[in-house]
């Protein structure tokens, strides 16, 4: 979701357990290095004026010639030469390491420099809210020293929540500044090094608030897959509304909307599940998205549960009580779940399993145990998984209640709770430029559904960046947004379009922005990168790593980056792009696959009968060339068939016959990747995406 419900979250960086301070062992020549250490217990602010908010109450404003109040006075610790290896890619670099933080605070930094023989005057900072450390990730060091561009990384003030103000962008905007004065003792040049900022996710809102609340420290950012003011918890919450009501419907609904398929995912539907499904859909959640219907569990909703409940602590009773909720209509009622028992005994450590006399049956998802007697009385753990009478808790609950639980002790299946959060969109409908909550409305514009005092959305959106996003940002920007993001959904980046286009005239936006979307791609730069799921979704890391190079051209020379992609938003708030690639724009290749000899995308043929398999690629004028196709036929992912594609080239076709030893439906997919330049060996920017057919063999 917005946030993740992994520790480490979606996005490019997956830190390290820690950070090593002190010698390292480091075999590299010191000779690339030059220049004395930087190591000190304290150094200058880098600003001579304090920095203050534009407006009452309104966030700091941060300039390159500004002292943040909170973040004063920085320090180095650390100065050292180091080498990583991107296991990913196996790119090894060397680089000079530098490490500091900012006095009385908990803000801390890395500086990663490349040798002075490879700089080009620029450096790459990566944001997301709940980091708590400042260690980069392999990718981004290898990527960033591979391109001349030195690495800055911060650890949020100690990441949220606890981070508290500085969490948002203010961290990062000094750290960036104060790299600048580094870079120039580490290369010794005066020059002003351009700096550009990057996140997915929760560290979108990072990335629009730093580019928003910041002038002179960034020349230029990348959010990708960012939500509206409002998106958090709505966009999960109809997630598992969708999750429980169309359970059965699901599988019928995907094999719609695959090739070869109905094209008619409301088919057979009953009512309840109909309107479901186009709540979900009027909302964003796109239609091709639920092929990972197996999987989903609200994104990042246990995330942000706990602080829903903070800021609006009476809204599970209303639900259940009040009059003009959905907790009074009998389907809904039906479906909630409050049963006393006993526990028989407890087992395991981190998760515990509590075996309970008895569970009826019912959809515990999200569901709470509510200690009622023993040494936890009052106490209530959120529940993983119910298996029989055995009810797995989430792994993390606090052990002081988990240790105290005993045989004997009462305690209730109770999930009032995760039930009346499904419904809490209806229940919180911001603006009107925010289209997709509209469906909520009436004739006359007034919401159907009554309101809670508080958008919680805006308030938690300011507490992750810093801000609530106006489309006012300084600088440049590349916006990437995935088609079939289940988590962030893609209009929102229509959303904030609008909002540039408001304030700068559509006729001048793309003097400073552009709006890239990727087809087949999901909410994780990286997924996709592997496994069944790489039949459905490609990663969009490389269009992120050709945006900082094409970002940073814009800046030092003003040559334009690609064209935002065209693309269209139908009634029901679904984005589609569609067209040749000359017409859609953007970087990503476009790629057709079709399916024995009358050109369709499915096919029906005999057991050990070849079928023919013709895919069709093109790259946006000026976004690169085809460097490899290959092909899955089992599902795997693995693409273990490579097509020869010759000389690279902005255009490419290859055909296969392919015959399948036993009977059933194959979903065949080809994918294609293309790079900048055409260098089939670039382990970086490499730009995909994939096309898939049906099979069924008789």
């Amino acid at each position: 979701m917005i946030i993740s419900s992994s520790p480490v979250g979606h996005r490019v960086r997956q830190r390290a357990g820690g950070r090593r301070l002190g010698t390292i062992a480091v075999v590299v020549s010191a000779a690339i290095f030059a220049s004395a250490s930087l190591t000190s217990a304290q150094t200058s602010p880098t600003g001579s004026s304090t920095c203050a908010s534009l407006e009452p109450n309104g966030p700091v404003f941060v300039t390159a010639d500004c002292t943040d109040p909170g973040l004063k006075t920085p320090y180095t610790d650390v100065d050292e030469p180091r080498t990583t290896t991107d296991p990913a890619t196996k790119v090894k670099v060397s680089y000079r390491y530098i490490h500091g933080g900012f006095k009385d605070t908990k803000s801390t930094f890395s500086l990663y420099f490349p040798p002075k023989a490879k700089y080009q005057g620029r450096f790459f900072e990566e944001t997301y809210p709940t980091v708590s450390v400042d260690d980069a990730s392999p990718r981004d060091i290898a990527f960033a020293i591979s391109n001349g561009a030195y690495v800055v990384s911060t650890n949020n003030n100690g990441g949220l929540p606890l981070g508290g103000v500085l969490a948002g962008y203010r961290t990062n905007a000094a750290a960036a500044k104060y790299s600048r004065e580094v870079a120039k003792k580490v290369y010794g040049t005066t020059d002003r090094p351009r700096g550009y900022i990057f996140g997915a996710s929760g560290g979108a809102y990072q990335t629009l608030a730093s580019m928003e609340n910041t002038d002179g420290v960034y020349d230029g950012g990348i959010p990708m897959v960012s939500g509206t003011p409002n998106s958090i918890p709505s966009f999960m919450t109809v997630q598992l509304l969708g999750s429980r009501i169309l359970k059965d419907a699901l599988p019928k609904i995907v094999d719609a909307l695959e090739p070869g398929g109905s094209g008619d995912p409301y088919a057979g539907l009953t009512s309840e599940q109909r309107s479901t499904l186009e709540e979900a859909t009027k909302l964003g959640f796109p239609l091709r998205g639920w092929w990972q219907y197996a999987t989903l569990e609200g994104g990042g909703f246990t995330a942000v549960e706990g602080g829903i409940e903070s800021l609006d602590s009476t809204y599970a009773d209303d639900f259940w009580t009040q009059p003009g909720y959905e907790g009074s209509d009998p389907t809904v009622a039906a479906a909630r779940v409050q049963h006393d028992t006993t526990v028989q005994k407890v087992t395991g450590k981190d998760p515990i399993t509590v075996q309970l006399a008895d569970v009826p049956a019912g959809d515990y998802t999200g569901a709470d145990l509510i200690i009622n007697s023993g040494a936890a009385v009052g106490k209530k753990l959120q529940v993983a998984k119910v298996t029989g009478n055995d009810v797995e808790i989430v792994t993390g609950a606090e052990a002081s209640t988990t240790g105290a639980i005993q045989a004997g002790d009462q305690v209730r299946l109770d999930n009032s709770w995760n039930i009346a959060m499904q419904y809490y969109q209806r229940h919180q409908v911001p603006t009107p430029d925010e289209y997709g909550w509209n469906q909520y409305r009436g004739a006359d514009g007034s919401p159907l559904s009554p309101q809670r005092s508080q958008l919680v959305g805006e308030f938690l959106v300011k507490t992750i960046g810093g801000s609530v996003a106006t489309g006012n940002f300084h600088g440049k920007m590349i916006m990437l947004s995935s088609l079939l993001d289940v988590q962030a959904f893609p209009w929102p980046a229509d959303w904030y379009r609008k909002q540039v286009a408001s304030l700068r005239g559509s006729a001048a936006i793309d003097a400073d922005y552009r709006l890239w979307f990727m087809d087949n791609a999901d909410h994780d730069p990286l997924s996709g990168s592997s496994g069944p799921a790489a039949t459905h979704i490609v990663p969009y890391v490389g269009e992120l790593e050709q945006a900082l190079l094409d970002l940073d051209r814009w800046v030092k020379d003003g040559t334009a980056p690609a064209a935002s992609t065209t693309y269209t938003v139908d009634p029901d708030t679904q984005v589609h792009v569609t067209g040749t690639a000359a017409e859609r724009k953007g970087v990503q290749p476009t790629v057709t696959l079709t399916a024995g000899k009358n050109g369709s995308d499915h096919v029906d043929v005999a057991t050990g009968k070849a079928v023919t398999l013709a895919a069709k690629a093109q790259v946006p004028p000026g976004a690169g060339k085809i460097v490899r196709i290959e092909w899955d036929f089992d599902g795997t992912g693995k693409y273990a068939q490579k097509s020869s594609v010759g000389t690279p080239a902005a255009a490419k076709t290859a055909t296969v016959n392919h015959s399948f030893a036993k009977p059933g439906t194959y979903f065949v997919a080809v994918r294609v990747t293309a790079e900048r330049d055409g260098n089939t060996n670039d382990p970086y920017r490499q730009v995909q995406n994939l096309a898939r057919a049906r099979v069924v063999v008789k």
